[in-house]
């Protein structure tokens, strides 16, 4: 599953992609810089300027940390199954459970409504690196961060303030080395069309989860509307419904959501040493909780599907990228790539004199970053755990103090061109399931007082003398921010009614806010400041000695990567390219998580058992790509990329063309699945344009 998260596992013998010009077939490139040369001279196939801006405006962007394509004129959206199932979650009820049986809309007077889910298309990219630069020259420490932050937020304000069904966003590329202006047109009212039941697009369960063959069905639709009707979108991608071939060209075109390809050796091993075992035993245990809380009644089952999904997903990812961090060639060829670096800059005075050492600026803050971690992490960028009454305090409360500055001197993400996003996901009519929010609750504030002590001035603020238990019970119990009533007041009224408030979580966010923003302070000034001011340098030095024939880390914006159809070996092992219905039947035990859902079992006899279900391409994506179209040179649609194999699990790091695999639902398979499965006769049509 690829929704903003992949991680990493065996020897990457082309991690050199921090600091190499990109390898066959690797890199997730700016539509500004898409290397069409090298894709003809590899393939045979001329990628033109219509044809990327063809692909670029009916690439889609979801809010739900996922990708998704146009597939129609009329506004129809084709993505995964996982992306959209938080929104069959908060469609459903103890009656009508649509992650378990699905959904199908009959007509569109029937799609409905996902709360908090905002679509967003690219329509330009604009370079400010310069007014970005300008703004820190000579700053440092939380200074750096500081004039940065505002010279961005100008920036986004300047190009999308106020500008209803606009949204801007300058992103760091290069770690620091270009800032670019990305402009979107948003659609914040998007409706389920369709969504196969749970079993069907995840058959396989954890289990299969980053393997192949696979056997899923991950496919949904959803369906851009403005003023209360669907969008017009002549531009969009073409639907077949037939196989892909084997080796033949495919390409990519998704929102990878972050890659660490570009941090030095010491960030990695900060990484492998401190960061991803915390998160390991924390995603860990609290897999285990959800579990044990899935088991006590059908009510909790249901509420706990998609978290538990989710949290299995992210558990894989991490122990993959830990498992990479630790196979010692992966590191040695970081340090060579690294070393050959510093030598390019060496062998020129003058680009030397002007950089100085930023390797040793970054490893120095290693220290500090160790020094304040746990605090930073409990106490501020993951304070509350999962639990959605915490984010809805949190964001009220600091709403309401921000908005009382200037755009540009607020905290990221509250700047005028940042609030109407976070409006919608404040007030957007989304359940709450209050057993959840105590579970996420309890858990956070457990492992805070253990992590941090029982002495620790954070413990004794976040706790004061009750237990995490009944401190989460007593939150819960006394907040109504599960009502969007509640919430829209609060936001309407601003910092007097958040101050006047009695609710228990709004009061709570308000105690600890200011020990959270002086945490957050200091480890700007220690260590992200001079971070990411030594990484603006590495960058000019990867410019400097291999111009634009590199691709930035992935940043959650629109990248275009190619490949083709295609198996692997390994270790004497081959594995071939693709799925067919048959292996489906073969594969079902009856038993969880390889149980085939009702309508399956009676759909067996009128399935072509021949038709290509999934298939892997040499594709080079990451978590964020979920959803992605996979279309030919032709800009067809041959199915949606939701997962990667094993061996892509390293694709945090590096990519290894010989075993990174893309795995992708065919739109094959999903053509005779509307069919003769669901009956969606309508939507056929519709995506065939017939």
């Amino acid at each position: 599953m690829l929704r903003m998260s992949l991680g990493a596992s065996a020897a990457l013998a082309a991690a050199f992609a921090f600091a190499f010009p990109a390898a066959a077939d690797e890199g997730m490139w700016t539509f500004d810089n898409f290397p069409a040369a090298k894709v003809e001279q590899a393939y045979g196939v001329k990628i033109d300027q219509k044809w990327l801006d063809r692909v670029q405006s009916a690439s889609v962007r979801l809010t739900s940390g996922c990708s998704a394509s146009l597939v129609s004129k009329d506004g129809l959206v084709f993505t995964n199954h996982h992306c959209v199932v938080d929104c069959a979650q908060s469609l459903s009820d103890d009656k009508t459970d649509l992650v378990k049986e699905g959904f199908l809309a009959a007509a569109r007077e029937e799609e409905k409504k996902c709360p908090g889910m905002q679509a967003e298309v690219l329509l330009s990219i604009a370079d400010v690196t310069g007014q970005v630069n300008a703004a820190t020259a000579g700053q440092s420490g939380e200074g750096f961060v500081k004039a940065r932050d505002r010279a961005i937020a100008a920036a986004e304000d300047a190009a999308c303030a106020g500008a209803a069904g606009f949204r801007c966003q300058v992103v760091s590329l290069y770690r620091g080395g270009q800032f670019k202006l990305y402009k979107y047109r948003k659609y914040a009212d998007v409706r389920l069309v369709f969504a196969p039941e749970f079993a069907t697009a995840f058959f396989g369960g954890d289990p299969d989860n980053f393997n192949f063959p696979r056997y899923n069905l991950d496919v949904s639709f959803v369906r851009l509307y403005d003023g209360g009707k669907p969008i017009r979108s002549p531009e969009h991608l073409t639907w077949t419904s037939r196989p892909p071939r084997q080796g033949e060209p495919t390409f990519v075109s998704g929102n990878p959501g972050a890659t660490d390809r570009m941090l030095t050796v010491s960030q990695l091993e900060t990484s492998r040493d401190l960061t991803l075992p915390i998160t390991l035993l924390q995603a860990s245990e609290l897999r285990g909780r959800l579990i044990r809380f899935s088991e006590e009644s059908p009510a909790y089952k249901r509420i706990s599907t998609d978290p538990l999904f989710g949290l299995e997903n992210s558990y894989k990812v991490y122990f993959g990228r830990l498992s990479a961090l630790n196979d010692k060639a992966l590191l040695e060829d970081k340090r060579a790539a690294e070393a050959e670096l510093k030598a390019k800059v060496a062998a020129d005075p003058k680009l030397a004199a002007e950089l100085g050492d930023p390797w040793a600026d970054i490893a120095r803050a290693q220290v500090p970053y160790a020094d304040n971690y746990l605090r930073y992490r409990q106490l501020e960028r993951g304070a509350g755990s999962m639990s959605d009454l915490f984010m809805f305090a949190r964001e009220l409360v600091r709403a309401a103090q921000e908005r009382t500055k200037p755009s540009a001197d607020r905290l990221p993400g509250y700047s005028d061109a940042k609030l109407p996003l976070m409006e919608k996901e404040l007030l957007d009519d989304a359940k709450v399931d209050p057993p959840l929010e105590q579970l996420y609750l309890s858990f956070w504030l457990s492992k805070t007082r253990e992590y941090l002590t029982a002495d620790d001035p954070i413990t004794k603020l976040v706790l004061g003398k009750e237990s995490p238990e009944a401190l989460a019970a007593r939150l819960v119990a006394g907040s109504k921010l599960g009502d969007v009533a509640v919430r829209k007041a609060l936001w309407e009224g601003g910092l007097p009614a958040i101050q006047a408030s009695d609710d228990a979580m709004i009061q709570y966010a308000l105690k600890i806010d200011p020990a959270a923003r002086q945490q957050r302070r200091q480890w700007e000034a220690e260590v992200a400041g001079p971070t990411d001011a030594a990484a603006g340098r590495v960058a000019k030095a990867r410019f400097a000695a291999y111009g634009d024939a590199i691709y930035p880390d992935a940043t959650f914006t629109l990248r275009l990567s190619y490949g083709k159809v295609a198996g692997w070996t390994y270790r004497g092992a081959a594995v071939p390219a693709t799925t067919q219905f048959k292996g489906l039947y073969e594969r079902a035990t009856g038993a969880e998580p390889y149980q085939l859902a009702p309508r399956w079992i009676a759909a067996k006899d009128k399935l072509n058992p021949d038709t290509v279900f999934d298939f892997v391409t040499t594709n080079d994506i990451i978590g964020g790509n979920s959803g992605s179209p996979v279309i030919s040179a032709k800009a067809e649609v041959l199915g949606a990329a939701f997962d990667g194999n094993i061996h892509s699990l390293g694709g945090d790091y590096g990519y290894d063309g010989a075993i990174n695999r893309t795995v992708v639902v065919s739109t094959a398979a999903a053509t005779e699945a509307l069919q003769k499965v669901y009956a969606a006769d309508g939507l056929v049509k519709e995506l065939l344009a017939k």
